[in-house]
């Protein structure tokens, strides 16, 4: 139970990677807030099955693209809990366009989400992660940001643009004990909606362990960059894709 006494915000905490980082912070003893902007019914069932399970959780739902949202989604964890220690950036889209057919408003919607919405809930919590003696940012970036991928500039490129925030702020937020790092995923075994195909990004992709990884294997490197083993980790993107990225 090595993180408790602490409190963690989780953007797009409701299904698959997010509530898997969800539930592993809760065992280890953080209390957990979970924000979602639709998709608040798995979102209250995640915190009951965390509940359930011996836990603290809590939703706090909104929109992080927001900033009035976002001011919302912060003080309502810290009325909730007391106070935050922990963010993790989860929230994301990953729908595939072709570049032809990606438009203005798509390419603006990835970045809002995924480089904005990160942006806004940084700047929200800094003033409660400075009062932690154990602030902690994790960002949930992707493969892709670094391998490239058919369908995706939209989303290539808002998640090389977080990277390149985690390094920035892992700097800038050094002086407060702050630690920032980024873990990146490769193909994990999500759920998915039945009716859409399998994505691009899943065809051709050379798996060297020879299966798709469980949420909980990105659930895990969180858990340990939010625990007191990695204060000393910082500004870092670790990938935990199975060998994926090596290619062969």
């Amino acid at each position: 139970m090595d993180l408790t006494g602490r409190t963690a915000l989780i953007t797009g905490g409701a299904r698959n990677i997010g509530r898997a980082i969800a539930e592993a912070l809760a065992a280890g003893g953080a209390a957990v807030a979970i924000n979602a902007r639709t998709s608040l019914a798995e979102a209250e069932a995640a915190a009951a099955a965390i509940e359930a399970a011996g836990g603290t959780a809590h939703v706090v739902p909104g929109d992080i693209t927001s900033e009035r949202d976002v001011a919302a989604i912060v003080a309502a964890t810290v009325a909730r809990f007391g106070g935050l220690d922990i963010l993790v950036n989860n929230a994301a889209v990953r729908r595939e366009v072709a570049i032809d057919e990606l438009d203005l408003p798509r390419w603006r919607e990835a970045m809002a989400v995924m480089l904005d919405g990160p942006f806004l809930c940084i700047k929200a919590a800094l003033p409660y992660l400075r009062k932690s003696s154990a602030g902690t940012i994790v960002n949930i970036g992707g493969m892709t940001a670094a391998s490239g991928a058919r369908q995706r500039a939209h989303v290539v490129s808002a998640k090389a643009g977080l990277e390149g925030l985690t390094r920035a702020l892992a700097l800038d937020l050094a002086p407060d004990r702050i630690t920032v790092n980024c873990v990146s995923p490769g193909l994990i075994g999500t759920v998915r909606d039945p009716a859409l195909p399998l994505p691009a990004t899943h065809k051709n992709r050379t798996l060297p362990l020879g299966q798709l990884a469980p949420p909980v294997e990105v659930a895990a490197m969180v858990r340990h960059l939010c625990g007191p083993a990695a204060r000393f980790i910082t500004g870092q993107v670790i990938h935990v894709n199975g060998g994926n990225y090596l290619g062969g």
